[in-house]
């Protein structure tokens, strides 16, 4: 049989029962649109992790007291070690001979005010001024504060979107006042708008000296050294050796002892992040298979129902010439155009719950082509690997009982 013909048959027979066809693949709509959807949270948020959660530049590393914590046990080795203070930060400046670029990060949360209007809980980050270029911080209006203005304490102030928008609703923050903690700082610049992370507001930040910061609320807080190792990406692994002894004999630890610092990379970040990630999505993955399982189980039962039906109609074509291939290849297309039906419905729901998780939620999605290739391909393989046994048994019938059949 042609294979234009076995296509126009089989979809005759999928068609001519809708409600049973339509129930028949709920098991499949629902493992693909979970799929599409879990899947699609996993690439979003893999994507912001990248891009926006942690913006550090390839060639830059932090120097801190906790670092990446994985375990308690880390933990608890990390809170014995020393903060870092201005004293470590400006003998690294000194003795380093890797770095090109050097700042320090520390902060505290405090209430901002302009009039009236008042936010709470707001993150103050007191910074050195190439940390806008070491932490690829984008100006969105007017400028970052400059080396002299955090060596002279000036209380000057860089603000996130969701302050601007709380204090200065539809109007332009640049030379306006805010009082943070009932200090004055005149707002010079405005940063373009970050989003949300895991619900965690990314732009409820206000950036400002760090020797502003030490002034006002005190200079023995712990802070983060960033570095730009000298040789790029490369340059790493020699820079971050460097420090480790710098750090060693500034805190004079014995050889046997861990290290009075962790340091932490982008890409350090990011292999964190995909293990998570990757054990998140393994654990989605598996619930979600139990509904292909499902639908593939219903679909063979479905289409071993079709072959008792439609006995008679097998043995008269062969009795008039098909051979038993031509049976399988039409049972297996039918099974085939089910769970692709089936795969199309829920790549379309998939994407609808995706949109709908990144409209309400501060979660990101993304939607590829080839997650959408992947769905409908995992759909039509289940249908395909659900028909393989009803359609071995209707190529298998015997043509003259099959015209017997009644």
């Amino acid at each position: 049989m042609l294979n234009g013909e076995l296509l126009r048959v089989a979809w005759r027979a999928v068609s001519a029962h809708k409600l049973r066809s339509f129930l028949t693949l709920l098991g499949v709509i629902i493992g693909v649109m979970t799929v599409i959807a879990v899947v699609s949270v996993i690439q979003g948020l893999n994507n912001y992790v990248a891009t926006k959660l942690f913006t550090l530049s390839p060639d830059v590393y932090t120097i801190e007291r906790f670092g990446i914590i994985t375990s308690r046990d880390e933990f608890l080795e990390a809170l014995k070690r020393r903060r870092i203070q201005k004293s470590d930060f400006e003998a690294f400046q000194r003795l380093s001979k890797t770095a090109v670029m050097v700042g320090a990060r520390s902060g505290t949360t405090r209430s901002v005010r302009s009039g009236s209007k008042r936010l709470s809980d707001v993150q103050i980050s007191g910074v050195t001024a190439n940390i806008a270029e070491l932490s690829n911080l984008d100006i969105d209006l007017g400028r970052f504060f400059t080396e002299p203005e955090n060596e002279r304490r000036a209380f000057v102030a860089v603000i996130g979107t969701e302050v601007r928008d709380e204090l200065f609703p539809r109007v332009d923050p640049v030379g306006r006042t805010i009082l943070i903690d009932g200090i004055p700082f005149r707002v010079i610049g405005l940063l373009v708008k970050q989003g949300s992370a895991f619900g965690q507001s990314q732009d409820n930040i206000v950036y400002v000296p760090r020797e502003a910061l030490a002034k006002a609320w005190g200079a023995r807080r712990n802070m983060s050294i960033y570095v730009k190792a000298k040789g790029g990406v490369e340059g790493i692994p020699a820079s971050m050796d460097e420090a480790r002894a710098i750090f060693r004999a500034l805190r004079k630890t014995a050889p046997s002892a861990p290290d009075p610092v962790s340091f932490v990379t982008a890409e350090a970040i990011q292999v964190v992040w995909r293990s998570i990630s990757a054990g998140a999505f393994a654990l989605l993955a598996f619930i979600s298979s139990i509904s292909l399982v499902v639908g593939a189980i219903v679909i063979a039962n479905i289409m071993l129902v079709s072959v008792v039906e439609r006995t008679k109609e097998i043995g008269i074509r062969l009795a008039i010439g098909a051979r038993k291939r031509d049976i399988r290849r039409q049972f297996l297309l039918e099974a085939g155009l089910l769970a692709l039906g089936g795969g199309a419905v829920g790549v379309l729901f998939g994407w609808i719950i995706s949109s709908l998780i990144n409209a309400f939620t501060p979660l990101p999605t993304l939607v590829t082509p080839g997650l959408i290739s992947m769905g409908l391909l995992l759909a039509t393989l289940t249908g395909l690997l659900a028909g393989v046994f009803p359609a071995v048994k209707a190529s298998r019938l015997p043509p003259i009982e099959a015209l017997r059949y009644e």
